[in-house]
């Protein structure tokens, strides 16, 4: 297992220093962990959803070509796809005109704790709109829900990402799950 990060990380810091090639390889290595990272993304999303998790690690992958960043690691990269995924399905549900409210309830858990409401382009809306508004005072607490909930990264993965300790990711995963709690319940 660290002959393969490492070998992810020596094709990310390839592909950053414009080796096309590295970037097929890495593709090739990351392909089944996108592609658990796109259906855990999609979680709240509703059956029969338009975007299929494959069309969502598709779309991830033309826009990841793309950025020009220092790529860290394999977790670094995770945590930008995460980022990536969100912003597809937030587009992807304002293009859709959110036209659907209420219907079937679909309450889904974000985690043992919190639970949105209706499993739709509003809801999807709605926690986006949260993270946007937690950002504004706290970027790291708004990284560390994005990073576990729609992205599903573990303990592990998230704090590798963010480069912070596991306790220190735990302290500010729950401040951050009580803030979101309150406020999707009081919009």
């Amino acid at each position: 297992m660290n002959e393969m990060r490492t070998d992810i990380t020596r094709l990310l810091v390839a592909w950053s220093g414009g080796d096309r090639s590295a970037l097929d390889r890495l593709t090739a290595l990351l392909y089944d962990e996108m592609r658990q990272l796109a259906a855990r993304c999609m979680r709240a999303e509703q059956a029969g959803h338009t975007l299929q998790p494959t069309a969502l690690v598709h779309e991830a992958y033309e826009r990841l070509v793309g950025v020009d960043l220092p790529w860290h690691n394999r977790a670094h990269f995770l945590g930008v796809a995460a980022q990536v995924m969100r912003r597809i399905l937030v587009d992807h549900a304002r293009a859709r005109g959110a036209q659907k409210r209420g219907g079937d309830l679909n309450r889904i858990p974000l985690d043992e704790d919190i639970e949105a409401g209706p499993a739709n382009d509003e809801m999807v809306l709605g926690l986006d709109q949260a993270l946007l508004k937690l950002e504004k005072f706290d970027a790291l607490k708004s990284r560390i829900l994005e990073l576990r909930f729609f992205g599903g990264l573990t303990y592990e993965q998230a704090a590798e990402t963010l480069e912070i300790s596991k306790s220190t990711l735990d302290r500010e995963l729950r401040l951050a799950r009580a803030w979101l709690k309150h406020e999707m319940q009081n919009p």
